[in-house]
């Protein structure tokens, strides 16, 4: 499967790039497990993505838990807690 990877945000900033298409393995079946995935990519990816608490995550433009599959997905967008003021 390939998708296409977004990063916002400081995610952008520190892993250096805003967007990436990748194939990911067959065994890659949640966003959990292809955070884990991406994290072995480079050590950039690994920094970014060591702390799973500051990361959201959305599917196909739907926010989506880690836990979530992402069999069938088209587009991942990953970045940190939204907040307001």
């Amino acid at each position: 499967m390939t998708l296409t990877i977004l990063y916002f945000a400081w995610l952008r900033e520190r892993i250096g790039t805003g967007e990436e298409r990748v194939g990911i393995p067959a065994g890659v079946t949640t966003l959990d497990e292809l955070i884990t995935w991406l994290s072995a990519r480079s050590d950039a990816h690994a920094a970014a993505l060591a702390d799973r608490t500051r990361l959201r995550a959305a599917i196909d433009g739907h926010y989506a838990p880690l836990g979530t599959a992402i069999t069938g997905a088209r587009e991942v967008s990953l970045f940190p807690p939204v907040t307001g003021g």
